[in-house]
């Protein structure tokens, strides 16, 4: 029994991870701070898709995040912000919908780098569920199953034909 359970509970856990956004902690272990190169870390990072997550971590009262405009982060200029978040130490923002997003501090040090520009892609689309001589290999794109209700399906269908 031991040995027709375990494929299906890997061909869940490769399920739940298809259906899950991508959280990025913005700067990595550097996080939100002047000095940082974030071109570098979106190189590193990219690419982004909607869904995913942006976590900016800082320091209360020395940062804040400031969502602008294409020719407002290139002037570095916070007056006209789409978006505005300087509370506490730390700040979620989703990715809602596909395109460019701009991001940078209006603390003065924008001016030293303290900026970012993303793009977000649509979703790959979804990849068929992974054969039993592929569940080891793991899924192919976080964003591979886009459709968490019927990944779920799936899997508790698959367990009611248990013997």
């Amino acid at each position: 029994m031991a040995g027709k359970l375990l494929p299906r509970f890997l061909l869940f856990l490769s399920l739940t991870r298809l259906a899950s956004p991508d959280k990025f902690t913005v700067g990595d272990s550097q996080a939100w701070n002047y000095n940082v190169n974030y071109t570098d870390w979106v190189d590193k990072h990219k690419p982004f898709h909607v869904g995913d997550w942006l976590v900016f971590y800082y320091q209360s009262g020395m940062a804040d995040v400031i969502q602008v405009d294409e020719a407002a982060y290139n002037k570095c200029d916070a007056s006209n912000p789409i978006s505005n978040y300087s509370k506490g130490r730390s700040y979620a923002f989703q990715l809602n919908h596909t395109g460019p997003y701009y991001f940078i501090c209006s603390r003065g040090f924008c001016y030293g780098g303290m900026r970012l520009a993303i793009v977000a892609e649509p979703l790959p689309p979804p990849s068929s569920p992974p054969t039993s001589q592929h569940l080891s290999a793991g899924p192919r794109s976080s964003h591979a199953g886009a459709y968490p209700l019927l990944s779920v399906a799936v899997v508790a269908t698959s367990f009611l034909f248990l013997p």
